[in-house]
This record gives C-alpha cells, structure tokens and sequence, in this order.
C-alpha cells in the first residue's frame, strides 16, 4: 500500500492549526529577536521594552503550545481513521513478510500536512511583518525597528515541527500497528465491556451515550472549537480597547478559523462514523429529527461547556497579561467585559445551530442502500 500525496492532503485540518500557530509566533519572536537588536532606548521607553518582550514570549508560549498539543490530538485521531479504514491493506502487508516498522515509516508522509501549513503561515508572517511592526511601535515611543530575517525561526517553526510530526507518525503508527495479521484482515474493533446497567437503557438513551463514548476525541474537538470561538472572540473584541485594531482583527480571524475548520472537521466524522446507525434508523421508523437530536445534539452540551472554559480562559489571560507585563505603565484596569460576552454567546448560538441544522439535513438524505455501496 502506498500511502499518497493525496492521503495526506487529507489532514487540511492539521495544516490549518499550522498556519495558525507559526503565523502568530512567527510574528512576535521575529519582533522580539529584532526589539532585542535596538541601541539608544530611551529611558521613558524601557518599561515598554521589557513589556513588549514579555509579552511576545508568552503570546507565542501560549498560543503556540495550545495549537501544537491540538494538532496532536488531530494527528492522532485522523491516524486512527486511517488505520481503521485500511486495515485489510496494512494487514496484507504484514502478512507477505513487511516487518511493523517497514509499514509504519511509510505513514511519515503525514508530516506533509504541518510541513505545508508551517510553510505558508511562516511565509505570510514575513509578507505581514511590516504593518505588524509598525503597528506595535505606532506611538513612537521605541525606535524604528527594520525587519530581519533569522533562520532559526524557519529551523524551530518549520524544519523541526514537520520532523516531530512526521516522528510521531511513524510511532503511532508502529504502536497500533502491533495488532495481529488476522485481526487486521478481519477488520475487528476491540469493543468496550458492557455493564448490565447499560444494556438496560432505553435505545435512544444508550444510542446518544454510545455515541459519546466511542468517539471522545470528537467530544474534545467540538468543544475545543467553541473554546476556540469563545476565548477568540471575546479577546478580539476587548483588544479594541486594549490594544491596535489590527491585533484585535487577526486575533478574531485566527480563532474563526480555528474554531470552524475543527467543528466541521469533527462534525463531518460524525455524520460518517454513525451512517449505518442512522440509515437503519430511517428503515425502522425513526425521524430524521431524532436521529439527528441523538447524533449531532449529543455534543451539544459540550460545546456549551467548552465556550464557557474560553471564556473564563480569554479573561484570565488578559488579566495576567496587563498585571504582569504591564504593572509598570501606566494601563486602564482591564475588567470583565459583559457586553463582548453576550455578542460572542449570541453569535456562537447562531452560528453553532445553523451548523447543526445543515448537518441534519444531510443525516435526511442518508440512506441504507447509499450507505451500504460505500
């Protein structure tokens, strides 16, 4: 089995959270290289100095470890798809004498997709990089900062991640892989015990918590994105006040992005995952509507619950950030802003409905004989 171009064209998903996450901290450890290259600072402009420091290593810290333990998570499920569905192709391969490790060192091609979103986040950093620079010093108060191009951060943001992923690939792959010829040929799923309790309740009921359970990686992922759109937002809008509005904008975009792209991702592998559950729903009588209540509105609460740790997430990181790298200047008190919140609740509950009801439209046009040909 050769594993494609294509294949790994796949994980969009993965490469999207890669632009994101060098764009960003491309940005600000390219500045701070640079900020850290001026002479002659005046002595007005040196709490400001060490403030802008700061705060380019913690917004980097923050956001790029956020965004790199999420494309861990992506990787991993995706892998587990991917497996999944070729299994009899990956056991074949065993079975004609390939050894695990021959087998899985093909799966580093999935290293491709950080490789192309580190690349083109790397690149659009460097194409913005002007307007951000003069954004930050747009009072003056700092000498002019020309930018420099510094290897190192193509070494730590582009070379060094692809090779991780790659890496981590090639592991995973190794590790699961570790299941027998026949199993894999059979195509058997190791299948969670089941308790006396739970093959009492009721089918719908057990249906919706069967549905959690076999998927908790999507229960991460959807409520991920609303933490994603909660946090983003909110930070987006009070940045109006805080800071440029060009900051507040790409803070906004980044999360939007983030936030969408993983809960149509996470959406997408539950409709398909659940297919055949669903089909046979419609023969036995089951309308739409509750197939897709039991489906799609069992992640519901999770996501409600994910915009609720975003937000007390973007708050407490604004008020570290203004009491801490800050406490010299003279900044206004940052408090919780109520307003951004119900703007950001009431577009999340928009948004994430009208989400839902376009996915349980196509649970409508599933049907066993289009499931069954697949």
């Amino acid at each position: 089995m050769a594993i494609g171009f294509k294949d790994a064209l796949k994980f969009v998903g993965i490469s999207v959270i890669a632009v994101c996450a060098v764009f960003v901290c491309t940005l600000f450890l390219n500045y701070n290289l640079d900020l850290r290259g001026l002479e002659n600072i005046p002595n007005d402009a040196i709490p400001l100095y060490h403030a802008q420091i700061s705060m380019g290593k913690a917004i980097a810290a923050i956001s790029g470890c956020g965004l790199a333990l999420t494309s861990v998570v992506l990787l991993v499920f995706y892998l587990k798809n991917y497996i999944d569905v070729h299994g009899k192709e990956l056991g074949v391969l065993k079975a004609m004498g390939y050894s695990r490790f021959s087998v899985a060192a093909r799966f580093c091609v999935f290293g491709l997709s950080v490789l192309s979103g580190a690349l083109i986040g790397f690149g659009a950093a460097y194409l913005y990089m002007p307007t951000f620079y003069r954004v930050q010093n747009a009072d003056g108060f700092l000498p002019e900062i020309a930018v420099h191009f510094h290897l190192e951060l193509l070494l730590y943001s582009v070379v060094l991640p692809t090779l991780a992923f790659a890496g981590l690939a090639v592991f995973y792959a190794f590790w699961k892989l570790k299941t027998p010829v026949l199993n894999l040929l059979r195509e058997s799923r190791e299948t969670a015990f089941r308790t006396h309790r739970e093959k009492e309740e009721p089918f719908l009921k057990g249906l919706r918590n069967a549905t959690l359970k076999s998927k908790k990686l999507l229960v991460f992922l959807i409520a991920f994105s609303a933490f994603c759109f909660s946090s983003m937002v909110q930070m987006s809008l009070s940045m109006l006040d805080l800071a440029s509005e060009t900051f507040a904008w790409m803070i906004l975009m980044i999360g939007l992005i983030l936030a969408f792209m993983t809960l149509l991702m996470s959406l997408s592998s539950v409709v398909k995952g659940n297919a055949k559950t669903i089909a046979m729903m419609r023969i036995f009588g089951y309308e739409s509507r509750v197939c897709s209540d039991r489906i799609l509105g069992a992640y519901r609460p999770f996501s409600y619950a994910g915009f609720a740790v975003g937000t007390v997430y973007q708050f407490a990181l604004l008020k570290i950030m203004l009491g801490v790298f800050f406490a010299d200047m003279d900044v206004p008190a940052y408090t919780f802003d109520w307003k951004a919140l119900l703007i950001a609740l009431f577009a999340f509950a928009i948004s994430y409905e009208f989400i839902l009801f376009l996915y349980a439209q196509r649970i409508k046009k599933l049907s066993l004989k289009s499931v069954m040909e697949e």
